[in-house]
């Protein structure tokens, strides 16, 4: 408890009265009396507002769950029990987490806002804010913080009172939500991903159906042909029931901010989390099984995470509130090991595909692990495209420290891609996207795999 402006002031007019009194008698009677007067006061004001703050209670009513980018609004019920007298000024603030951004406070809660709205002896106000989620993961609200001001303003009390509440922010998921419950080709036409040509290799058969212009000759079945006297031909799906791993680089390789068109920056990572699981959405839908590795730190860490691949659209949930508090961070990590973890977990052939950000001497620190997984598994090496390299690469420079540095870069540029094409060439796949495009990249090349029968 701390004298507020109040009790200055007071005390400067009776300071104020005691050197008038020094020099009139009849004044310093006054001044006598109203210290007598004044000290009562004093103590009784401090001792209101002190048991003010034992019949203060604060509850905290908000959404359990909450998508990344997006706000909600909190409600605060404040109830003072039985009949005080209640302070002149009461100034809150909602201790909320740094994930969140809100300007509400500090609120300013008068006299007249603390409405008897169930009980004559219950004094209740509700006070309701917006806050916008901007970092994903599990975050606490731990307490609120008042500022009481005495009935009669003369003492300050800064309170603390204990109102525990949790939230989950989610991935920005809502294009999943909004693609959910439509078929594959719904899905491919509103993403706009291309339709890649059916072959007839490492497919499964589906149904028969009678010929058509442009059908291939070798999809024609000749008994149900001679059975039926008309042409008739088989046709394929992809196949299902196989299983998909995300090694998703939660290092320092995808720990860097990159802003799309009309949005605000945001970690390379969050995106390559969200491109994952659209494309587990799309895996499950195929009847496939996905799981994912977070690498890139300690293990129990908010860096490390295992799921095991799970089948069905049922685990999608499960996969969602697995990897929701996932993050990346400025630690090393090791592709290397990722694989070398993911081989000892896995006990049948699965496409693993691992996103990162590659480089030159990552070719070298593979190769040997490549050789050994190409013949159980098939890998697709994932690497986002760095857009400020790119920028170097292709502006004209205007002296030589700019010259350099463009050099610099177009010279990185090419390294990646030679050790791109170094793999292609080797059998192992690999794919080069910026941020924004690489749920639509990755699907693309899902469908691709599956379709050719690769896996």
């Amino acid at each position: 408890m701390k004298p507020a402006p109040r009790f200055f002031i007071l005390a400067l007019i009776w300071f104020f009265l005691g050197c008038v009194g020094f020099f009139i008698s009849q004044i310093s009677l006054i001044w006598l009396l109203s210290g007598l007067i004044l000290l009562p006061v004093l103590i009784i004001d401090a001792i209101l507002l002190l048991f003010f703050t034992d019949k203060l209670e604060i509850k905290r009513f908000i959404s359990p769950t909450l998508a990344q980018g997006d706000n909600d609004r909190v409600k605060l019920e404040i109830t003072v029990k039985g009949n005080l007298l209640l302070p002149s000024k009461i100034l809150l603030w909602d201790i909320h987490p740094p994930s969140m951004d809100t300007d509400a406070f500090p609120v300013k809660i008068k006299k007249k806002d603390l409405v008897d709205l169930m009980n004559p002896q219950i004094r209740k106000s509700i006070l309701e804010y917006t806050i916008i989620a901007k970092e994903r993961g599990h975050w606490y609200f731990h307490n609120t913080e008042l500022l009481l001001s005495s009935v009669l303003g003369l003492w300050q009390l800064k309170v603390k009172k204990d109102c525990l509440s949790s939230i989950k922010i989610y991935p920005n998921f809502r294009k999943i939500k909004s693609m959910a419950g439509m078929d594959i080709r719904g899905l491919l036409e509103r993403s706009g991903l291309k339709n890649i040509r059916m072959r007839g290799n490492g497919l499964e058969f589906s149904s028969l159906r009678d010929y058509q212009e442009g059908d291939s000759i070798r999809a024609i079945d000749w008994r149900a042909t001679s059975r039926r006297q008309k042409v008739i031909i088989r046709e394929y799906q992809e196949e299902q029931d196989q299983q998909l791993l995300f090694l998703l680089d939660t290092g320092y390789r995808l720990h860097r901010y990159d802003k799309a068109p009309n949005e605000e920056e945001r970690l390379q990572f969050d995106k390559a989390l969200e491109a994952a699981l659209l494309l587990s959405w799309v895996s499950l839908k195929h009847g496939d099984s996905v799981g994912a590795l977070g690498f890139g730190g300690e293990m129990n860490s908010d860096a490390y995470r295992w799921v095991s691949p799970r089948k069905g659209l049922s685990s999608f949930p499960l996969l969602m509130n697995s990897l929701y508090d996932l993050h990346s961070s400025s630690s090393a990590s090791s592709p290397f090991s990722a694989l070398e973890e993911a081989l000892a977990k896995l006990r049948r052939r699965t496409f693993i595909i691992l996103i990162s950000n590659f480089r030159e001497e990552d070719g070298e620190s593979l190769s040997w692990i490549l050789k050994h997984m190409e013949r159980h598994h098939l890998l697709l090496l994932v690497s986002i495209r760095e857009k400020e390299s790119e920028f170097l690469a292709s502006r004209k420079p205007e002296n030589t420290d700019e010259a350099l540095e463009s050099a610099a870069a177009f010279s990185y540029i090419v390294s990646r891609q030679n050790l791109y094409k170094k793999w292609e060439n080797s059998g192992i796949l690999s794919l080069e996207a910026s941020a924004e495009d690489l749920s639509a990249a990755l699907i693309n090349r899902y469908l691709e795999v599956k379709r050719t029968g690769l896996l």
